[in-house]
């Protein structure tokens, strides 16, 4: 009876752990709080509204690997009532911005929505998506790949929700609802939410091939496991896979309208980005670290090829399924990433490991817009640059990986 529990519970902290990433998701809806925040504030710089995004990124990586340090000190209900304490704080300090002062507005935005909201989107990731796949064991990668799909379908999914409420009570009072909703949202979930019993076996826990395994892990502490090779050739080619999706990811709407194309088209990254993180997952649990990669980096590559093709050929079609191609291949990254490292690096300090991982966010942040503007600038406009570099980044990107999986085959 206990173990049918067990099964069943899981399942719903699954279901409740994707809710929770789907309101956390919101904060690369970034866009939509753009436009009218430039409205209001018009002094403000096309740049200094960009940074509050850059900001956010940087503290979700922060806040995720505080967040993993805070695992073995506080419980998850603990943490992820932090996490809707800052959450709170950081939406309802956006809500107080003074039109009046827009000098002192941007400076809030930046700490409220940039470091606040920021902090408690990483800090709440890391709790959910660390506590879920430990009543996983055996489906580690699909648990994941479902959260994830959650986080990164949260601006899509709500997006429409958002904006009708800026339309209806404008940006601030939007703000001041949304701080409001997504902490009760997560003070549920750590209601709700519980860790298993140390070295629980959800599917078989008193089976003797379940004790074998977890003596036979192979458990990196954070400072072994940055000082192994296979880390640092795993994390350059996740910047490079990532930064090669970011070539387009952020003007799949332009690049519709530039092929003669409706600018929704551009939701297709958004929607097969989901579907890219559970397809990665379940193709981790079935086909291991090899299969998964190799598949996610052909994908990038033939991304690159079709949106080449397709500028040669002045083809929407062929766009649509580069397109297609590239959502897959961005979905799928943080699904490895986190299957990855729990499965090389051990489950015992996971949590923290699994945050340093996804520092591999950052560069790739920034590498990818950048390397696209320039491009964009130095070819008038057109996109076919943009598109050859995705496949020369996805040809350096083989390099690591053949590395990374050969060092992954090597024993502590």
């Amino acid at each position: 009876m206990k173990k049918e529990a067990n099964s069943a519970n899981r399942w719903l902290y699954l279901a409740v752990g994707t809710v929770m990433l789907l309101f956390l998701g919101l904060i690369y809806a970034w866009s939509i709080f753009k436009v009218p925040l430039s409205e209001i504030y018009t002094d403000w710089t096309v740049s200094q509204i960009s940074l509050t995004f850059t900001i956010s990124m940087i503290m979700f990586c922060i806040g995720g690997f505080i967040g993993g340090i805070m695992t073995k000190k506080l419980s998850v209900k603990i943490r992820l009532i932090i996490a809707a304490i800052l959450l709170f704080v950081g939406f309802f300090g956006a809500s107080r911005l003074q039109p009046d002062n827009q000098e002192l507005s941007l400076k809030m935005i930046y700490i409220f929505y940039g470091v606040f909201g920021g902090a408690g989107v990483g800090l709440g990731y890391n709790a959910v998506i660390v506590t879920v796949t430990q009543w996983f064991s055996d489906k580690v990668g699909l648990a994941s790949g479902i959260m994830l799909m959650g986080f990164g379908l949260g601006g899509l999914a709500l997006g429409s929700v958002v904006s009708k409420l800026i339309e209806i009570d404008g940006i601030a009072n939007t703000f001041g609802i949304l701080a409001i909703a997504i902490a009760i949202c997560m003070v549920i979930g750590a209601i709700i939410i519980k860790s298993p019993a140390p070295r629980e076996n959800i599917e078989n826990k008193e089976s003797e091939k379940s004790k074998a395994t977890d003596e036979a892990v192979n458990n990196y502490s954070p400072t072994e496991m940055i000082k192994t090779g296979k880390f640092w050739y795993f994390m350059i080619w996740a910047i490079l896979l990532n930064s090669a999706a970011l070539l387009v990811i952020n003007s799949a709407a332009n690049i519709s309208l530039a092929f003669g194309g409706p600018a929704v088209l551009g939701l297709i990254i958004s929607l097969f980005n989901g579907a890219g993180r559970i397809f990665a997952g379940s193709n981790f649990d079935r086909n291991g670290t090899k299969l998964t990669s190799i598949c996610n980096m052909v994908l990038m590559l033939a991304a690159g090829v079709l949106l080449s093709v397709a500028a040669l050929a002045d083809s929407l079609i062929i766009v649509v399924f580069g397109l297609i191609c590239a959502g897959l291949a961005y979905g799928g990254m943080p699904t490895i990433t986190a299957a990855y490292t729990n499965k090389t690096f051990g489950p015992r300090d996971y949590s923290t490991n699994f945050s340093i991982a996804n520092f591999a966010i950052i560069p790739a942040a920034i590498i990818g817009p950048m390397v696209s503007s320039k491009l964009l600038d130095a070819a008038g406009g057109k996109y076919d640059t943009n598109f050859y570099s995705i496949i020369a980044f996805s040809v350096v990107s083989i390099v690591f990986c053949v590395l990374f999986l050969r060092a992954s085959n090597k024993v502590k």
